[in-house]
């Protein structure tokens, strides 16, 4: 099973190697985050939408409407760079401690020789 681990880790190494760059960019972060970032907003459109449902719900005017709209679309946005942020930072971590452990296991095994 620690062979499969290690495999799995250079194969991470690897990937991230290769696409560390692309992932921190905040557009492609967007991209990837924005629909699970509408989840959230998703549903207080919806309540907006069809607020006749509710009876006892206040009446929302046209401006208030646009601005509830971009206060989702504002959340949606931050969550979506946020989590991918977070991401990257995570696996930026993972990458820099398995380089130091081959790095380390690497001067270990010369020191030995």
């Amino acid at each position: 099973m620690n062979e499969k681990l290690s495999d799995e880790n250079q194969q991470f190494i690897q990937w991230w190697e290769q696409h560390r760059a692309k992932e921190k960019k905040w557009l492609h972060q967007l991209s990837i985050g924005l629909p699970l970032g509408l989840v959230f907003g998703f549903p207080v459109f919806l309540s907006l939408l069809f607020r006749g449902w509710y009876k006892r719900m206040p009446y929302v005017s046209g401006s208030q409407f646009t601005l509830i709209l971009m206060a989702c679309l504002g959340i949606a946005v931050f969550y979506a760079i946020f989590k991918m942020r977070f991401k990257w930072e995570m696996n930026e971590q993972r990458y820099l401690e398995l380089k130091r452990t081959t790095e380390h296991e690497t001067e270990k095994s010369i020191n030995n020789s």
